[in-house]
């Protein structure tokens, strides 16, 4: 019986020393006023980290259903996450003020401190928190798209958060972008509505040109890249002669790319000049580039060889030999064959070297 009552007599001086430590006051204003206890601390801090939590499992359950049902849509996931968790942490806040002692009906000292603060600096992190909301509202950013900065910067949203959205690049670059800029600022999205683009590729050749074969050569090179989206139909790739340059006829081969594709414009570009190239010298097409020819009529009566051994005797020169022929370059090994822009785009990744054309869509 003794040691039973000295464990009651212990438990009790524990929960009296525990009850004292909680009542334990840290802050006190005035007599009457407000004071905040060290249990009162506690609470209010145990409420936060619930709320934390729970905020969480939230997240994760949302990745969970987006990850086992494939027609949900990933960006209204993404929306409901971010303002389900904005909304559990201000339920949260407000619980924590709650519990440490500050009803929600007299904050108003806070208020006019956060209104302080919206003057004195805080107004850019307001802004920027603001804009935020309006891009997950609006839904005229979504995370996925692939958008273009006003600084010609391509790349794949993937975070929209308080301060900045995450925007990576085909080159696996992370930029932050603060989210007001998307609001007050200029921006492409390439995937808003539509997922498929039609792409200009410039090119020329030497006047004197066969159009129709320029044309020929040209809509086989498109037909060589596999992400060309139809070779038949409204969206089949044209032939437009643009303009006469100073030494070539200036050419646009206008093709309309897949989904996949649409995301990786300068792999695209890249696709195409090279099949472009390809096609041109195989059909016997002349690549022009700027240049000047110097002819002259006659040198005192005297023309071709005679007026340039004619010049030759007069600077005392000896005429150079003709040179030799030069030997055509061997052909490139397989290890050099293929088109490795069309390889960069994911969706073909594993394209042959053969650059096959693909069957129309």
């Amino acid at each position: 019986m003794s040691h039973t009552a000295s464990m009651q007599t212990l438990l009790q001086t524990l929960q009296a020393r525990l009850a004292d430590g909680l009542d334990f006051r840290l802050i006190t204003l005035g007599r009457n006023g407000y004071s905040l206890s060290v249990g009162m601390l506690l609470g209010a801090l145990l409420i936060l980290l619930i709320s934390k939590l729970a905020s969480w499992l939230v997240q994760r359950g949302l990745a969970g259903y987006g990850a086992r049902y494939t027609h949900a849509n990933p960006a209204a996931l993404y929306t409901l996450g971010r303002l389900s968790h904005y909304a559990i942490l201000v339920l949260g806040v407000v619980l924590a003020l709650g519990a440490a002692g500050i009803p929600v009906s007299k904050l108003t000292l806070i208020a006019g401190g956060i209104g302080i603060g919206l003057g004195f600096g805080l107004q850019a992190i307001f802004n920027n928190f603001i804009s935020g909301l309006i891009l997950l509202f609006d839904r005229s950013l979504k995370v996925g798209d692939f958008v273009e900065l006003a600084s010609g910067v391509h790349g794949t949203v993937r975070d929209i958060k308080i301060r900045a959205t995450r925007i990576t690049t085909n080159d696996d670059i992370d930029i932050l972008v603060p989210n007001s800029e998307f609001v007050s600022g200029r921006l492409i999205n390439w995937t808003l509505q539509e997922v498929t683009r039609r792409l200009r590729v410039p090119f020329g050749v030497a006047y004197g040109s066969s159009k129709e074969l320029v044309k020929k050569a040209a809509l086989e090179a498109a037909a060589a890249v596999p992400f060309t989206q139809s070779l038949q139909g409204a969206h089949a790739p044209q032939v437009w002669l643009v303009g006469f340059g100073g030494s070539t006829l200036n050419f646009e081969l206008v093709v309309w790319l897949d989904a996949d594709a649409t995301r990786r414009p300068s792999s695209a570009l890249a696709a195409y000049n090279w099949a472009l190239e390809t096609a041109l010298v195989g059909h016997g097409l002349e690549l022009s580039w700027p240049q000047r020819d110097l002819r002259m009529r006659s040198w005192f009566g005297l023309e071709g060889e005679q007026a340039r051994a004619a010049i030759a005797e007069l600077l005392g020169v000896v005429p150079a030999a003709s040179p030799a022929p030069v030997a055509p370059a061997p052909a490139p090994g397989a290890a050099y064959a293929g088109n490795d822009a069309i390889r960069d785009v994911p969706r073909y990744a594993d394209a042959s070297p053969s650059n096959t054309p693909p069957p129309a869509r």
